[in-house]
């Protein structure tokens, strides 16, 4: 799987703003230093979250970038889109004839191509909101019994994996 540093330091700048701004701007060299991002890096990305309309900028003294939106009308997988990041799962290169394999689609590829499908799902079901609020519930798959491993702890040592004959 490829996740690119573009899109964890997007994710990682919009919650800084969404943590530290309350709708004041925040200088990029602030999030920069709080976040170990370079402030030339972060120019670039809060350009792109501009350009999508996520972002204000303010000039002038105590300028900075702002939230355009509230936190919790920001998915993950929007801010994600707006610096052009895909989550990739299959090495192929997403072109028609072109495959995993110069034969073709690889052994394993429905299965990847599914697990694309399953992250694409979670980030959208998670917002901006979510993560600054710490919303533990927000980050666990959806389905029968996904959500009860939330109060348990993650009982992963009690769980019991039946051997195959």
């Amino acid at each position: 799987m490829k996740l690119t540093s573009k899109g964890r330091y997007a994710v990682m700048a919009m919650a800084d703003l969404a943590r530290n701004g309350a709708g004041r701007p925040v200088s990029i060299s602030d999030v920069g230093f709080r976040q170990a991002i370079s402030v030339s890096y972060l120019e670039q990305i809060f350009n792109m979250l501009r350009r999508a309309g996520m972002v204000e900028s303010v000039r002038g003294p105590g300028g900075g970038y702002r939230l355009a939106l509230d936190p919790f009308e920001v998915r993950i997988s929007d801010i994600m889109f707006a610096v052009e990041e895909q989550v990739r799962t299959t090495r192929c290169e997403g072109r028609p004839g072109v495959g995993c394999t110069c034969s073709g689609p690889c052994l394993t590829h429905d299965l990847w191509e599914a697990l694309g499908a399953h992250i694409a799902s979670f980030l959208s079901s998670v917002t901006l909101g979510d993560v600054v609020g710490g919303n533990a519930l927000a980050f666990v798959a959806p389905g029968p019994g996904c959500r009860d491993l939330i109060g348990a702890g993650f009982p992963s040592a009690d769980i019991a994996v039946e051997a195959r004959p």
